[in-house]
């Protein structure tokens, strides 16, 4: 080969290597929105014992090919800081190839509550959440905004709460996120002021499509809640309850909710979370996800 010749075709090897890196990574770029699922699908079958804590990651990929989970902490059993019970937990998800995506936090207290001492035992219930999330890998712990008192006092409560809790985390790379979840917490001005005034990066919100209920008599708008709480959203759960023959949601409106997810610029994951009784749990789930997989 001619000297002229080699240097030519070697400059354009080299120009080609140059370029597969980017071409490569334009092609394995991650999807903006990941499916997971949320254990409170399976709350019967877990409150009947009909399936257990460490059999629901195995569950969720095996039934449903779904590879990213959130946990109840309900259903850990009074474990959360068992170092045998969370390391066989993290060996199962790991063996099989499925990331904890976070923990929701219940029964542990308001951190809303009205006197500094009442907020501070609440804050150190949550401690063993963090510390039990950063063991698994998730990301965050849920929790509520809860309470007692007027919306103005309880704003200003709750602040107090999620800001030490979230200094706590914010130590252990864990974010702490909202959902509305019932009383004030389900009007989306008013969780999303609080997380306004907590103003802290790891502190955030889960919105819910389905928890809008604040009182027995009152019922916030579910699409307005959900497009003020998105700005802050480290997490989305897509509350299911029935569907119809063609396989959409009859309650909630599943199209326009995942374009005011989409149009929140939000990228990660969206949580599966039936709560349905006119199909099995399992039914109901497997309805959920292919909804969504048409959807997104």
């Amino acid at each position: 080969m001619k000297r002229r010749d080699f240097m030519t075709r070697s400059a354009l090897a080299v120009a080609g290597l140059s370029v597969a890196p980017g071409l490569l990574s334009s092609c394995s770029k991650e999807p903006r929105f990941k499916i997971s699922l949320a254990e409170w699908s399976f709350h019967r079958a877990l409150f009947g014992t009909m399936l257990d804590n460490l059999e629901f990651p195995v569950k969720a990929k095996r039934d449903f090919g779904i590879t990213a989970v959130e946990y109840v902490s309900v259903f850990f059993d009074h474990l959360e800081q068992d170092p045998k019970y969370l390391g066989e937990l993290k060996r199962i998800t790991d063996y099989h190839g499925v990331t904890n995506v976070l923990i929701m936090v219940d029964r542990e207290g308001n951190l809303g509550e009205d006197t500094e001492a009442g907020r501070e035992k609440t804050v150190e219930n949550h401690m063993k959440w963090v510390e039990a999330a950063k063991f698994l890998g998730c990301h965050s712990i849920r929790v509520n905004a809860g309470g007692p008192g007027s919306r103005e006092d309880l704003a200003e409560n709750v602040t107090l709460g999620l800001r030490k809790l979230g200094e706590y985390a914010q130590t252990r790379d864990i974010n702490v996120i909202v959902e509305n979840h019932g009383g004030f917490s389900s009007d989306g001005a008013w969780l999303s002021s609080v997380i306004k005034n907590v103003g802290l990066s790891n502190v955030g919100t889960l919105p819910d499509f389905g928890n809008f209920r604040i009182s027995g008599e009152e019922e916030y708008d579910r699409y307005q809640g959900v497009k003020e709480l998105m700005p802050f959203a480290k997490g989305v759960s897509a509350k299911s309850y029935d569907f119809d023959s063609e396989g959409n949601e009859t309650t909630i409106d599943f199209e326009r909710m995942i374009k005011i997810v989409r149009q929140s610029g939000y990228r990660g994951y969206i949580g599966i979370e039936y709560e349905g009784s006119n199909f099995t749990e399992d039914e109901g789930i497997m309805l959920t996800k292919r909804l969504l997989d048409r959807l997104i």
